[in-house]
Order: C-alpha cells, then structure tokens, then sequence
C-alpha cells in the first residue's frame, strides 16, 4: 500500500489517508476498488462479508497459515494481514465447527449440525457435489453396449442403481488430513445384481479384494464401514446387473453417507426439510414425525391442519384425500381365556385419509369376537389362549399331544396353516419402517396396501437348519434334507410381483410370480444343510407411486417345511428299531435306518429288500412303492440311492454291438450361439455335462459368481448365463444356474422313455446306425415345469469327429429347449460308435508273386465301428507259381495220355481175340447140323494157339454197323448175328 501511495504522489493526482491509497482514475490501476468521494475517488475497504479466511496447504512441521481470501476478486482492499495457523492434526468434535476468526472449536447453532471432521450425504434430490455417475458396457470383445444412460438415480432419501446389464459407477473423491472412515447403508435384495464398493488412493491403488463384494441383504437395510487412509480417496460404488432371462432386477439402494477425517469444518450444516435439531451443538438432525413438517434449518417440527398430512420426515403438508376401503385392514387379536379372538380393524399407517370428506367411508367398528383357529400342527392349547410345543416323542394335529407308537418316529418340521398370532420364527417388515407389511387373519396372512406402491412387503421365516430323521439319517449322495411348500395367491391390477427366495450368505430369488395367480402350491426341495432365511416379497408396481395400486395384495395360506432341527412333530413314521439299543418309549429298541436297499413294510417296523437293481426314495422310504427299478441299461449304485451308468452298452441289431462311452465320462461344457439383450450385451448360454460313470464320477457344476460367496449347482446336465466380462478379472461372469438333469433315466435306442421325448426330427439321421440316447430328469418344480425338467442326450456315431466335445442344439430350438422344460442335445462323437469286431473289417488276397502270398485286412465301407478289435495284421504265406502248375500239368496230360492209348491197344487186342474165338465157335456149330454143342469156354485153352487164323467179319458201311450194334432181335426172342466163313460167305444162325 505504501508504495502505491508514494507512486500516486509523484504523479502528483493522489494522496495517502489513513493507510489507504487514494488517486485519480487516470492513475489508478484497479479501478474497481476506487469510489467518488467528494468529487475524488477514494479506495473501497473489505468489509467482513467480503472475504473468508482458508488455511494454506500444510508444511513438512505440520504447520499452516490462516489467509483472508476475497469473495470476489479485485472488489475490495484492505484485507487482514496473514497470521499462524492451528496444527493440521488440530479437529472439532462433532456437533462443533472451526470458527476461522477466533480459530477455536465452536458449537452449532440450534436448527443445524456438523460431523466435525466429516461430512454427511442425506439429501438425494439431486446428485451431490462432488459425486459423479456413469455408465460403461462390460462386457468384453468387440460389440459394445449402450450403457450412457446407466446411471444411479436420485430418489430423495436415497439413491437408486442401474437395473440393466450395464455397470453402472457412483463416485466421490476426497481429500483426508488424517486416518478417517466412510460409512454407508445400502439395500441389496436381488443376488442377480453385482454389488462392489472400493477405494482407490493416490496411487489408483484400491482396497482388498476380500472386503469390496457386499453382502446381500434379507427384507432391511445394512450398514458398511471402511477405513480411509491420509491423502487422496477416490470412493467407488459399482452394480452390475445380470438378470438377462429372468426379467428385470431390483436396483441397489445407497442412503447416509458419511466421512471423516477432513481438515476441519468451519461451518455448521442446515438441517433439511422434514428434520430439526432443537438444541445447540447438534451431531445429526432428527426427523419429524408424521403429520408434522419443517422448513429448511429448522429447531422443531409443526403440525399439519387437520385436514392435511405428512409422512414422517416430511417438508410439507398434503391435502388428505377421502377414506376407502383400501385405507384400512383387518387383523385378529390373540386368543383370550374363552377361546375367542377379537377382529380388529386398522388404518393403514400413517394415516392420510379424512373420514370426515364427502364420500369418505368409515372404519368399520371393531371387536367381534370369533372362535380362535385350532393350533397348528405339532402345538398344543396350554390354557386356551395359547399354543405350545408338543413334548419331544409327541405329536398333534393342532389339539392335545399324542405319544408316538412304538417302531414309530415323529416327523419333525413346522407346518403353519392358522395363522391367529404371527409365528415366533417369522417377522414381517417394509425396508426398517415400523409397521407391519404382513398380518394374520386367521385362514391365512396377507399383505396390506402401505405406503408407497414400490416399497417391498417382506416376510422372513428363519429356519436354523435341518436334520434327517433317523430312519433315513444315512449319508447319501444327492440327498434331499428338507423341502418347504407353501399355498399362495395374488391379485393384481397392475406389474405387481411375487418373489420367493431362499437367503443364506446372499440371497438367491428361488422363483418369481407376477400379475394375478389364482391359489396354487410351490415346493422347492433344500439340499444344503445350513441355517437358512425364507423370505416372501411383494411389490404392488415398479413404479414410485403412492397408495395408488394398495387393493393389489398377496395371500399365503399355508407353509410347511420338514425336518427342520428345532421343529415341532405334526406326525409320527414307522422306523426299523434296533435291539441293540433301549427305549421304552419304543419297544426296547431305538429308531435305526433300514440296511442299503430295503425299505420298511407298511404299518410295521420290519425291512424288507427292494428288487434287484432298483434304488429306495429317501424321502419315502415305507412302503413297496418306495423301491424306483433304474431304466433299461442302468445299475442301482452301492447305496441304492441313484441309478447310473458305466458307460457301456450291448445292443442285438443284426448281431451283437458292444459301445463304450468311458472317453466321454468326463465332464464337458458347451455353449450355445451368442445372444444380445436389448442395449447390445452378448451373453450365452453354457451347459455342462457329466453323462456317464459310476460311484466317484465327476459331476457336472455351474456356478453364480455374481456374487462373492458362488452358488452351485451339481448333477448330470446343467445350465448357465455366461457373459464375457472383466469382472473380478474374470473372463465371464456366470449367473442364474439350474440343473436340468439330476437322475439318469435310462440309455436306449428308442425315441421315449417314461414319458420323456426325443423327437427323431429335431436330429435328422444320416446313418443307419441308431442313435443311442441318454434320458435324464431334475425334479425341481417351476411353475412353467409343474412336473421339472428333461433332458435327452443323442449320441450318434460319426469317425470324421476327432473332437469330444461336438455337442449341438436343435435348428428349431436355438437355445437347446422350446418350452422352456425339455432339453435337447446331439453329441457327434466317435466314441457313440460301436467297437470294432470281426464282422467290420474283410480280407483281400494277393496273388502268387515270387512264390510268395499276402493276405491284407481292410475296414468295411462305410466305416461304422471304433475302437474295439483292431485290423489283423498283413498275413504273409507260401505259394506255387501259375508256370510250375502249368508245367506240371502238360507233364501228368501227357502221361495219362500215353497210358490211355496203351490201355486202347491192350483192350483192342483182346476184342480181337474173342471176335475169333466166337467166329471159330460159330464155324463149328455149322458142321454139325446148326446143333450148337455145349461150349465149355470161350477163353483160349492151353495148348491153343492165339495166333490161329480169325474170321473177319465183312466190312460194313457206317449205317451196317449202326445196325449191328443195335442187334436186333426176332420175334422168338434171338439175336441175328452175322457171320462170315473162312471162305468169305455169309451164313445167319440163330442162337438163343
């Protein structure tokens, strides 16, 4: 300042008064803080409101300095010199603010509050300064959602995520002076949706990964603290939502925020619209109650006008609209000494209608009495007015407690079909309000209207666990330990919704009912032992609508859940009773299972064996009924619990045909095309198999990774929504699994088996050879499968396929099912093709070369067959060449001939020498008057000469000889022979 003065005054248009500086405009060089003053100008000073004090940056000692810094720049002059400030260490408590001026901790005024050294986020009308919100798309590959509008929403108390397949992200930086926490409350309902929250610090390094995934909530809010570290904190609130098939998800909730450890807090906080603080120094502000408002910084809250209304917190008053029947509802009181209970009717609270407007209708009066329902099953009426437990080896059907026979046992569970008082392990609630969602009346309990139409009416039953009883107590694979049904109703005029879920370290929505449902039954079957929270949820709308939906309601009429640990008995079974043990209450003889494979015999505790190769059902096992024989080509396993295959198979089709599915034993997974939701996210479906095996074969599993703690599934065949993500640096993200195959049928040829279909269409066969199919079933009800699922397994035999893992869905059905309940698959494999034997394969033999012989074995064409018996190697062998046969041959010719020609010359010796002996016979006959003597012999005597001359009979022409071979004969019965002389004449003789 004094410089500037004295360069005024040389100039000679200004002078220096009272410290100030005071010149001409010419001369002056901030205009701005110069104003006329009897005809000169004069310097503006700083006023108190014109400026704040801040603290600089702290140095290496820990100190600062407290500084005057103008509101607005260049407007005033004269601001307070610099001084020492406090220690950056140095913090208020809460309810006190730094007052800049003094530098000492003061406290809030009444109608305002302060965190100290926090800061706090309850008011949700608009984002907050300092929070950022986007959406990005993460899916990963190269298609890409449109995720820009995937943001958290404000809702006024709270703020609401993204309920589409985008990751959505809340953010919110802040700078810490020391070590300082963040703590929030959050909703978490759907187990579908993927919750993280993490902090990042100046290095973009983020917390443990252990600790980032949140737990899901049951029906109320959950609180969440984190530690913060000095320095920079950039904190991250991020959903997924994976619900692709299910429909839409239920968003996260996030309300009061709070951080500490910021520098200080130099000023105190209004307390908002709806809420007060009435005294000085004030941490927090308070609602106010219903019917009653506040203004922006208020000390206490005003009642509405009669004719008006406000809900709690509220910053104004409304208009109260005319009373109806939908206004108000109706319960009943516990029972008295008499047996009778009171039906009372209430307004739905708060209460916003007047009874007093045109139209309105009335409450209608209450305290008729009415007999009380009998108790539920496995409770007694202790003193009219109350139920009690029956004694351990009792039961009930809801009157007096009877002692179970002996060789029986008591069905423990819970089974709640009157519903005069809510049980003492079921509690009903709307987020954390007050009053109750749910209320008794008498044949079954119900929802009432509430307050906002999107509000979730939720009604838990916690169950600590479950225990078989001890006639099936032993230990088998797959087994069923509980199953709870429930009778149900709804009635909608709007989207309402009906969620059932089953809540143990998250919460998994078991199965969903929307629009109206007539009365029905819903049973799901519990498999994992562990304390375990049912919850029923109802929603009149999706949308934030007030009271507008309220006639929209949900009924249960009963719940039944068995072998509950803790439970009641509401009836008692026959069990196997073992000497060995003593029991008066059973005959001598405590309960045992029946051995493996027996069940027990109607009204009696004896055990009887189930035929061979059958399984006994664990959930009833009295009764020949109870014995399941296993389906063509399966085998009961040790603990005739489950049929199974080993993966081999004899068929008699035109000769015997073994197969041998050990190579595809081991589990296999596949997926169908890819599919795109509405936004552009690709997602497919995954389904894992196990076909075959016997005890200690792998199964088939698919998970819900959503979340941290992952949900299995396990069995033959099941099912999966994969999405290709970055997620917890996971490749994909799993959700939503079923089974869709827990128990194998059978293994046949044919195209159905116990009701089950495999239609020949959906696969046309390029091949002779059948296919051989596997048959599976999941007996989990749903309500589009009443009676469960199906799947069917084609396998068909196929060489060219070198893969295992050839698995392919029906043209017509892309995603493997048409309805949503039968399951269709062709398996392509080498390994479905019958072992190779003798009959598939034929030889071919070479000829002679070189003396030598080969014998080669080929496969018959087209190749059916693999595996199984090899091709017999190439056989070699000895031979004789075609020219030595031919040699051998003209040789043994030509030897037959000679000796053929000989015997012709021998034999045609000899015709002549019996030619003249009967001529010489015949000459002699002749001489003695044709009298033929007795001729001893035709043969050559001894003595006589062969070489004595012959008679040559007379040559003949071709026809004479034809003639004499015929050797006609006369009509008395002799030859005519011709014969000639020794002096050439004819002569004709008779001889008989």
């Amino acid at each position: 300042l004094h410089s500037a003065c004295m360069a005024c005054s040389r100039a000679g248009t200004s002078r220096c008064l009272l410290k100030a500086f005071c010149c001409r405009p010419v001369a002056c060089r901030r205009p701005s803080v110069c104003a006329e003053h009897n005809n000169e100008m004069s310097c503006v000073v700083c006023l108190q409101s014109d400026f704040h004090f801040e603290y600089t940056e702290c140095d290496v000692l820990g100190s600062r300095w407290r500084v005057a810094v103008p509101n607005k720049p260049d407007t005033c002059t004269g601001l307070p010199d610099p001084v020492r400030g406090t220690q950056c260490s140095f913090s208020c408590k809460a309810g006190e603010f730094l007052d800049m001026e003094t530098q000492e901790c003061q406290k809030c005024a009444a109608g305002t509050y302060s965190l100290g050294t926090g800061v706090g986020f309850d008011e949700w009308d608009t984002l907050p300064p300092g929070f950022f919100s986007y959406g990005t798309d993460m899916s990963a590959g190269d298609v890409f959602a449109n995720c820009s509008n995937s943001t958290w929403v404000p809702k006024g108390d709270y703020i609401a995520s993204n309920t589409d397949e985008c990751t959505s992200t809340l953010t919110y930086t802040v700078s810490l002076k020391q070590s300082g926490t963040v703590a929030f409350e959050y909703f978490y309902p759907d187990s579908s949706v993927s919750f993280e929250f993490y902090v990042q610090n100046d290095q973009c390094q983020s917390t443990e990964a252990q600790s980032r995934w949140m737990k899901s909530t049951e029906s109320d809010w959950s609180s969440h603290y984190v530690e913060l570290s000095k320095g920079n904190n950039v904190l991250y609130w991020q959903t997924t939502a994976f619900s692709l098939a299910s429909g839409s998800a239920r968003p996260v909730l996030l309300r009061n925020i709070a951080i500490t450890g910021v520098a200080y807090t130099s000023e105190c906080f209004h307390c908002k619209p709806g809420t007060f603080s009435k005294q000085a120094g004030a941490a927090h502000c308070a609602p106010c109650p219903a019917n009653t408002y506040s203004n922006k910084g208020s000390t206490s809250c005003q009642s509405c006008a009669q004719h008006q209304y406000a809900g709690p917190g509220s910053g104004a008053c409304e208009p109260r609209p005319p009373c109806k029947d939908s206004d108000y509802f109706y319960t009943h009181m516990p029972c008295d000494a008499n047996g009778q209970t009171q039906l009372m009717y209430r307004w739905i609270e708060p209460k916003i209608c007047s009874e007093s407007t045109d139209g309105a209708v009335k409450l209608p009066a209450s305290g008729k009495m009415e007999l009380c329902p009998p108790c539920n099953p496995g409770f007694f009426s202790s003193n009219v007015s109350s139920c009690e437990p029956c004694p351990s080896g009792s039961y009930s059907n809801g009157t007096a407690c009877v002692q179970c026979p002996a060789g029986t046992e008591p069905i423990l569970g819970f089974e709640y079909k009157w519903w005069n008082t809510m049980p003492s392990n079921m509690k009903s609630s709307v987020y954390s309000w007050e009053y109750s969602a749910w209320e008794v009346a008498g044949d079954y309990i119900y929802t009432t209207p509430g307050d906002l139409d999107s509000n979730y009416m939720t009604l838990t039953l916690t169950v600590p666990g479950y225990r078989l009883t001890q006639s099936i107590a032993r230990e088998m694979p797959n087994n069923d330990l509980a199953k709870i049904t429930f009778v149900f109703e709804t009635r909608c005029s709007a989207d309402c919704m009906l969620y059932f879920s089953s809540v143990e370290w998250n919460n998994q929505e078991v199965e969903r009912w929307g629009g109206t449902r007539e009365k029905q039954s819903y049973s799901y079957i519990i498999r994992r032992n562990s304390s375990t929270c049912f919850t029923w949820a109802f929603q009149h709308t999706k949308g934030h609508s007030e009271r507008q939906y309220s006639v929209d309601f949900a009924k249960i009429y009963s719940i039944s859940i068995t072998n509950v640990i803790g439970g009641v008995a509401f009836g008692c079974r026959h069990c196997a009773v073992g000497a060995s043990h003593t029991d008066e209450s059973h005959m001598g003889g405590a309960c045992v299972p029946c051995p493996v494979g027996h069940y027990m015999l109607n009204d009696s505790s004896t055990c009887l064996s189930c035929p061979p190769n059958s399984i006994v059902r664990t959930e009833q096992p009295i009764g020949v009924e109870a014995c399941l024989p296993c389906g063509p080509n399966t085998r009961s396993n040790q603990d005739r619990s489950a049929c199974v295959s080993d993966c081999t198979l004899v068929l008699e089709r035109e000769g015997t045909a073994r197969y041998d599915f050990s190579p595809l034993a081991n589990v296999t997974h596949f997926r169908s095309g890819p599919r795109f939701t509405s936004k552009g996210l690709r997602y497919f479906h995954q389904f894992s198999v196990s076909l075959c095996g016997s005890e200690g074969r792998p199964e088939a599993v698919c998970v819900d990774n959503v979340t941290k703690n992952k949900r299995e599934v396990r069995g033959h065949v099941c099912q999966a929504t994969v999405v290709p993500s970055e997620l917890r640096n996971q490749r994909v993200v799993s959700s939503q699994p079923f089974s869709i195959g827990d128990t194998l049928i059978g293994v046949t040829t044919e195209s159905t088996l116990d009701h089950i279909s495999s239609p020949q269409d959906h696969f046309p066969a390029d091949s002779s050879l059948p296919d051989v199919i596997f048959y599976y079933r999941s007996a989990e009800a749903t309500p589009a499968c009443k009676n469960g699922r199906t799947t069917t397994i084609r396998l068909r035999c196929d060489p060219s396929v070198s893969e295992d893992d050839q698995l392919s869905l029906p043209s017509t059905c892309p995603e493997g099912t048409c309805d949503g309940c039968s399951f269709h698959f062709l398996w392509r494999t080498r390994h479905a093709c019958p072992l190779c034997s003798a009959r598939h394969y034929k030889e071919i033999v070479s000829g002679c070369i070189q003396g030598i012989q080969r014998t080669t074995y080929v496969w018959q064409e087209p190749l059916g067959c693999s595996r199984g018996v090899p091709l017999p190697a190439q056989k070699l062998s000895a031979c004789v060449t075609l020219d030595f046969w031919l040699k051998f041959g003209v040789f043994t010719g030509t030897v037959a001939g000679l000796l053929l020609i000989a015997l012709s010359c021998y034999f045609w010796k000899r015709t002549r020498r019996l030619e003249y002996k009967y001529s010489k016979l015949m000459m002699n006959a002749g001489e003695r008057e044709c009298e033929l003597p007795a001729a001893d012999s035709c043969a050559i005597m001894e003595g006589e000469d062969a070489d004595d001359d012959l008679i040559y009979l007379t040559k003949k022409s071709i026809s004479s000889k034809i003639k004499s071979f015929s050797r006609q004969r006369t009509s008395d019965g002799f030859d005519s022979v011709p014969l000639k002389s020794s002096s050439g004449m004819e002569m004709e003789m008779e001889m008989s």
